[in-house]
């Protein structure tokens, strides 16, 4: 077990590493070092249903020393009453959860936190800013993925501990074998509920984004809700999501 656990940190070492030097090329020549650490990933998602934008989510993942902070904003377009909600997730070195926080600041304004307690997990959510804040545990390990609702750079992150743990590196390259499933257990904290998934490799393909032809890596997520596509480029950042038994398509800007 010990083993294996070496194994499973020394490969999420290297995807953040990759990562991280990347980022370290692109933003040292546009002068973007920050104190905080180094930006790994930064950008927008645009959220369509039925072929029409309904969403944009606005994102930034910084990785130092003590981990990594995944930081997130998603505004609904095109309504009236316009749903805003953000998040940050806070990560150890291996991945860990250390603490998530969630935020609706409209139409209605409610929070949620999750952090470790010993060998569980432990909510505390509010509904209403007059609400006494409400409390409910998980057994659920640090390892758990935070999967929450309308944040799709979580499923980025997601695809970073597959390729961690389904996938070799090979002279700078991470190779997945075709077929490759591992699970996850994962925790919901807008809908307080836990679930496993599991991830999926398919297959390199060549797939049309927004009329330019892209070779991207295609992973499948399996679960108990239903099957979704996430399309990664060759620096592993999530470039297209497809949620076919909601005809919703997510597009990276």
């Amino acid at each position: 077990m010990k083993f294996r656990k070496h194994i499973l940190l020394l490969a999420f070492g290297i995807v953040i590493s990759m990562l991280t030097a990347q980022a370290k090329d692109k933003d040292k020549d546009k002068g973007k070092e920050t104190a905080a650490g180094q930006r790994v990933d930064a950008g927008t998602f645009g959220i369509f249903m039925n072929g029409r934008r309904v969403a944009t989510e606005t994102f930034s993942i910084q990785q130092s020393a003590s981990g990594s902070d995944v930081i997130s904003e998603f505004k609904t377009e095109g309504t009236s009453d316009q749903a805003v909600q953000s998040s940050e997730l806070q990560l150890g070195p291996t991945g860990d959860l250390r603490k998530y926080e969630w935020k609706e600041s409209s139409p209605a304004k409610a929070t949620v936190t999750v952090t470790p307690n010993d060998t569980f997990l432990i909510e505390h959510y509010s509904m209403r800013p007059e609400d006494k804040p409400q409390e409910q545990p998980f057994l659920l390990p640090v390892s758990t993925t935070i999967l929450d609702d309308y944040f799709f750079v979580q499923r980025e992150v997601l695809a970073w501990k597959y390729l961690a743990t389904g996938c070799r590196q090979n002279k700078g390259q991470v190779q997945c074998p075709q077929g490759q499933n591992t699970q996850f257990g994962t925790l919901n904290p807008h809908a307080r509920s836990s679930m496993p998934i599991s991830l999926v490799f398919v297959a390199k393909e060549k797939i049309a984004i927004r009329g330019v032809d892209r070779e991207l890596n295609h992973l499948d997520l399996k679960s108990e809700n239903g099957d979704w596509a996430l399309w990664l480029d060759d620096e592993f950042k999530l470039v297209r999501v497809l949620v076919p038994a909601e005809n919703t398509e997510v597009l990276r800007d």
